[in-house]
């Protein structure tokens, strides 16, 4: 068996256990429910979601809430995702910035973003506004911590060895700093696209006239607990692909460290 094929053959059989440990733990909810006969409006069994999920989806008007969410989910993280890049190479390169904004910084961070909601959709309104204000609150600071952390992880002795040879800031910046920094930056992109998930859904339950979150009080209202399963459903598949989608990106862009990897596999 070649090397290449090593991690290939691990991935499948990864892949496989974990289908086979989905499948089990289906039939034996399905089971629990109905040999406990567990009442539909305290846990409902796999089949009624699955159920519920296909008549929201043969419907139609699930995918404008989808949309809505995934609109707000998006422009939240690319807003705090912007802001907590700025801050933190203006951070991690200023040493007296650090002392001035860190402290605030942190101490926003310590506020529960519930507690704050309402005050964000009163300034902001009932509005998308308002939920990607909040899902940006929530998404900046993973990258501004992350972004500081890289910044600073460079060996120093590549810093030194640059400015020997006369390199700008910007040089040493470019090729050093933020090279060490991607992998960094990329953890941070990959929480803060988790997050911002629920950042959004957090503001639509404060206060929405439409996306996922505002479905989810409407059919726990009218206890529909099959339908609400279904919606945590398509929100933890937004997730996902999300996430996804980040470590697709990671590998593309910092590929370095996948080719790492593979030495170290097929040693």
């Amino acid at each position: 068996m070649s090397a290449d094929s090593k991690p290939h053959n691990r991935l499948a059989g990864d892949l496989l256990v974990s289908l086979t440990t989905f499948v089990i733990f289906i039939i034996g909810w399905e089971a629990a429910v109905r040999g406990l006969n567990i009442s539909k409006i305290v846990l409902p069994p796999p089949s009624a979601v699955a159920i519920a999920l296909w008549e929201s989806l043969r419907g139609g008007e699930l995918h404008w809430h989808v949309a809505v969410t995934l609109y707000e989910v998006l422009a939240g993280f690319l807003v705090g995702s912007i802001g907590g890049l700025a801050l933190g190479f203006v951070i991690a390169l200023s040493p007296p910035m650090e002392r001035i904004f860190y402290p605030y910084v942190v101490a926003f961070q310590t506020i529960p973003k519930v507690a704050i909601a309402p005050i964000i959709v009163i300034w902001f309104g009932y509005g998308v506004a308002s939920k990607v204000v909040i899902t940006a609150t929530i998404a900046f600071f993973p990258l501004l911590a992350n972004t500081i952390i890289g910044l600073r992880a460079a060996p120093q002795d590549q810093v030194e060895m640059m400015v020997s040879y006369t390199a700008s800031r910007w040089q040493v910046f470019r090729m050093v700093r933020l090279l060490q920094a991607l992998p960094y930056i990329f953890v941070g992109l990959d929480v803060a696209i988790v997050l911002s998930v629920i950042g959004a859904i957090v503001g639509e339950f404060v206060g929405a006239k439409a996306g996922l979150g505002y479905l989810i009080l409407q059919k726990n209202f009218n206890f529909d607990m099959a339908g609400t399963f279904a919606i945590l459903i398509i929100l933890s598949a937004i997730g996902v692909g999300l996430h996804g989608l980040i470590g697709i990106a990671q590998r593309r862009i910092v590929f370095w460290m996948d080719m790492a990897g593979e030495r170290v596999v097929g040693a």
